[in-house]
């Protein structure tokens, strides 16, 4: 295949990967619900056709907006699954939900605060199910502190990852810490090095 065929192959998913991204700046300045298919065909200097080319609605596009992170959080749940322990279970999950919200703060900030986006995502109940999954194996045990405690956990890495207070720290920092808090928070020792 020459070079110019390959280019002209990658064109579609270039354009596709370049309204995702859009939407996904806009939908973070305007909110989902504040978000039309037009707003972001006009940023982009494209027809409205163009976006239906590649999505049929506003939710196909944040479901592609958050696909990546989806698929990167069912690695992690079963990851999770495969520890021998509860605690074992809970670290890992953890471990992996503080990386994932790290590499996607923005992402996660819109997913926890644009209340557009959590009415969108009630219409897919694979994903509602993935959501309670971090939650499930991250709860110690049967008692109401161990399942708080666990949600405590969630909630503060979510909120504080994507804090735009602390936005000036290395994401290596604020990895160390949030596992060194979830734990606490979790009751678990850390895992040896």
């Amino acid at each position: 295949m020459t070079a110019v065929a390959q280019a002209d192959s990658r064109g579609p998913e270039r354009t596709r990967q370049r309204l995702i991204d859009e939407a996904c700046r806009l939908f973070a300045m305007h909110s989902f619900a504040g978000t039309s298919l037009q707003m972001i065909a006009d940023n982009l200097g494209v027809t409205k056709a163009a976006i239906y080319h590649h999505f049929k609605t506003r939710d196909d596009i944040l479901t592609a907006v958050i696909q990546p992170a989806i698929e990167e959080l069912r690695g992690i749940i079963t990851t999770a699954q495969a520890q021998r322990t509860p605690a074992g279970r809970a670290d890992a999950m953890l471990s992996g939900l503080v990386d994932l919200t790290v590499k996607h703060r923005a992402l996660i900030a819109m997913i926890g605060t644009d209340p557009g986006v959590t009415s969108a995502l009630e219409s897919h109940p694979d994903i509602v199910d993935l959501f309670r999954r971090p939650a499930e194996l991250m709860t110690l045990d049967d008692t109401p502190a161990a399942e708080i405690n666990a949600v405590a956990a969630l909630a503060g890495i979510a909120t504080t990852a994507s804090s735009p207070i602390l936005q000036h720290h290395e994401s290596s920092v604020l990895r160390e810490c949030l596992i060194a808090v979830g734990r606490r928070i979790l009751g678990i020792r850390g895992r040896r090095a």
